[in-house]
């Protein structure tokens, strides 16, 4: 049964990976054109098209009791995308100017997403109205930074493009195979974890949200050799806001579900912490490099030695 796991688990994640950058793909030449800035479409529209394997992960562990499940899948991957995959950003594509207007107000929002899923969890239970309070943070957040950001240009429209018609289509099946890989995906990491006998909050933080996180890092490689550097950034700090709020709130809105509050806060804490100092450091530096990209890494290996 370990190998049946290890190759549903894997499965999943590959298909989600694929999916997803074809949703985002369709997503990005469904609005260019449009007079949404960058930073926001990639806090919001991708943020949301990136994020749909934690919140398909999020429905279905919340409807099958694997609390710990969802909220390890969601912090894990908010911690990641601004740890992890930001470091390894200018390590693949090389520096990149940090400009996108907005991102400190993001960064910070992350933050209090992660103060408010340590706060409701704090009793063991993520409840209805745990799930509502952090849904209508995002929901805020996402109008205080548009708020925030002045001037902004606009995606360039492709000289030949997609029947809107079309674009939707493709974008709703993507996201639909999304969905259906992340299934077999839980049911894997769920499967391992009991085979291994590890507590399924670790294999989730970490495991999982290594998966989940694939479709961020690809993404955000393409949009910046493609030029679109805010929307790069823009995603991947609007997946971590949106990991600490929307994702990790979609499946307890729907199935009020327990966790294990000795694990989830200190590890939500953890990030809350990290997210923090790399809010902090990108905002001050305007070039971000292989010197900024190793810290980055190294504050997500740190993870290992402090929840381990």
């Amino acid at each position: 049964m370990f190998l049946i796991f290890l190759a549903a688990m894997a499965a999943g994640f590959t298909v989600m990976v694929l999916a997803a950058r074809r949703a985002v793909d369709s997503a990005v030449e469904l609005v260019a054109g449009t007079r949404v800035p960058p930073f926001l479409i990639g806090m919001t529209v991708l943020a949301i098209g990136t994020d749909l394997p934690e919140i398909a992960n999020s429905i279905v562990a919340s409807w099958t009791g694997h609390g710990d499940v969802n909220v390890g899948d969601s912090v894990g991957s908010a911690a990641t995308q601004i740890t992890l995959v930001l470091g390894l950003l200018p390590l693949f594509v090389g520096t990149i100017l940090v400009t996108a207007r907005g991102l400190a107000a993001t960064g910070w929002l992350a933050v209090c997403g992660l103060g408010g899923v340590a706060f409701v969890t704090n009793d063991d239970w993520f409840s209805r109205s745990d799930a509502l309070l952090l849904i209508g943070l995002w929901v805020a957040g996402s109008w205080i930074t548009y708020r925030l950001i002045r001037h902004p240009h606009q995606l360039t429209l492709p000289e030949e493009r997609s029947p809107r018609g079309r674009l939707v289509l493709r974008t709703i099946l993507a996201l639909s195979m999304v969905g259906a890989a992340s299934m077999i995906a839980l049911w894997g990491l769920i499967g391992l974890a009991e085979e291994w006998n590890a507590p399924e909050f670790a294999m989730s933080f970490f495991l999982a949200a290594l998966g989940t996180s694939l479709p961020e890092l690809i993404f955000a490689i393409t949009a910046v050799r493609r030029g679109e550097v805010d929307l790069a950034v823009g995603d991947l700090f609007g997946s971590s806001f949106a990991d600490a709020t929307l994702s990790v709130a979609a499946g307890p809105v729907l199935f009020p579900v327990a966790v294990t509050a000795d694990e989830v806060v200190p590890a939500t804490l953890a990030a809350l912490v990290a997210i923090a100092g790399v809010t902090i450091l990108i905002t001050r530096i305007s070039e971000h490099d292989w010197r900024s990209g190793l810290i980055l890494v190294a504050g997500y290996g740190a993870f290992f030695l402090v929840l381990l």
